[in-house]
């Protein structure tokens, strides 16, 4: 069962989490996951660092505070757990950057990036204000050549995925998966808006079940009566493009004001329901 934000109870920094309400993996080497916003103190202590509501998710042995601003990170961090298992346990620790609310490129991740300028080889992509520009080779498209690549220029939207990222380098992006070769729908994005929203919300609308992993239906909701097509990116930028202007707009706003107000989904339905009498 997973509790999700819109469900979730809501904690303040310093609470300490009920022992009985932490998951417990059955098998020790299932690791305890220990999300955003948590605080493990020897031998068994939990607690909350930040202020948002507490998430469980018992398939998955995870408990995490969800905050709309947050960046999450994994890092492996050995410690022992022993109330829950008489035995040291390798857990994943999830490191939350809540405080800076700043998008940091990491590996895999899909982003949307704007062309600043182009070189001999690369693309370069600016993925937010505050990072390096992102380099994206022109050749890194589905079946591009020297002759067939894409002819971008200052300004063009992509929708790429992060290949590598460091601190000590400038992040490389590409619109293909070098397993396949195949786009997979990266790539060139024409037409449509941008919005932005929180990097939570970004993280939410990537899960591949929004309403049980999410707590969003907003969108499936929006897809009954209106025809679109959106691109998320983890760096809290979304691409909306549907039939008209109006259309693209009830699209961009009920995902802010989802965002803005972390309406649950009653909540999430009555909103498509008003945006909806707008078309």
């Amino acid at each position: 069962m997973t509790t999700t934000a819109s469900t979730a109870t809501f904690v303040l920094p310093g609470e300490g989490v009920p022992q009985d309400s932490l998951p417990v993996p059955s098998n020790p080497s299932i690791p305890l996951k220990l999300g955003p916003g948590l605080q493990h103190t020897p031998p068994s202590t939990i607690t909350t660092v930040l202020a948002g509501s507490l998430c469980i998710d018992a398939k998955k042995k995870a408990i995490w505070v969800e905050n709309n601003t947050g960046r999450v990170l994994t890092h492996p961090i050995p410690f022992l757990c022993e109330k829950f298992i008489p035995a040291p346990l390798k857990c994943i620790y999830l490191e939350s950057e809540c405080s800076s609310v700043q998008y940091i490129p990491q590996t895999h991740d899909v982003v949307l990036a704007i062309v600043h300028h182009s070189s001999t080889d690369f693309y370069h992509c600016a993925i937010t204000p505050h990072t390096a520009l992102a380099q994206l080779p022109q050749l890194a498209f589905e079946g591009a050549t020297k002759k067939s690549r894409p002819q971008l220029v200052s300004g063009s939207l992509i929708y790429a995925r992060v290949v590598s990222a460091s601190k000590y380098m400038e992040p490389e992006i590409a619109c293909f998966n070098p397993s396949t070769g195949k786009s997979e729908g990266l790539g060139e994005l024409q037409g449509g808006m941008v919005f932005d929203v929180s990097l939570g919300m970004a993280r939410r609308l990537l899960f591949k079940k929004q309403k049980e992993e999410g707590g969003l239906l907003v969108l499936e909701e929006i897809a009954k009566k209106v025809a679109f097509e959106v691109a998320v990116g983890r760096n809290g930028m979304v691409w909306v493009k549907a039939g008209g202007v109006k259309e693209t707009l009830v699209v961009g706003k009920a995902l802010q004001e989802t965002d803005r107000e972390g309406l649950g989904l009653e909540e999430q339905e009555q909103l498509v329901k008003k945006l909806s009498r707008q078309l």
